[in-house]
């Protein structure tokens, strides 16, 4: 079986940046990275991972290009987790973010799984709209608690702290 991914840009310029890619059931998000790499025009030389994610496009658990090394992971790895396993009709929506310094940030959505055609190579890049822009699109975050209000105060005052009590402060004193 095939899965036809959409790929989109998220940005908010005045048009659409998205690419349509095929991958066998059995490539793994590793094969897939490489397909969004090359579709996209990037080097390939930054790291990326993937994110489950909902009809909200909310951030899930992760799949990573490399292991970090931080003891016990949980992450999945690209080069081992194959599409079948984790995409299909329910879970159907990923965030791909590449290069974590610039964020270039991807909406990815299984548009349909559909037969293999004999003797096509994959991965395919079937569509691609829109050119990408120099540099990644600048991300707004909401600094918003759930009370309404900022909780970072950028209007401080001198009077809103007072020196001693940072002349005071003991930094080797245990925070856990």
């Amino acid at each position: 079986m095939i899965y036809r991914f959409r790929i989109i840009l998220d940005h908010h310029g005045e048009s659409d940046i998205f690419r349509d890619i095929e991958l066998q059931k059995t490539d793994t998000f590793e094969d897939f990275h490489n397909a969004i790499v090359q579709a996209f025009g990037f080097d390939g030389n930054e790291m990326a991972s993937f994110y489950f994610s909902n009809d909200l496009w909310e951030q899930g658990e992760e799949i990573s290009l490399f292991d970090l090394g931080e003891g016990e992971s949980s992450s999945m790895k690209m080069e081992t987790t194959l599409l079948h396993e984790i995409a299909n009709e329910d879970q159907n929506k990923f965030l791909y973010i590449y290069d974590f310094l610039n964020m270039w940030t991807f909406f990815v959505e299984l548009a349909e799984i559909v037969p293999e055609v004999e003797g096509s190579d994959y991965p395919k890049l079937l569509f691609a709209h829109g050119q990408m822009p120099e540099s990644a699109p600048e991300k707004a975050f909401d600094t918003e608690n759930e009370l309404g209000s900022s909780e970072f105060h950028g209007d401080m005052d001198e009077d809103d702290y007072d020196q001693e009590d940072l002349d005071n402060f003991d930094s080797s004193s245990d925070w856990y």
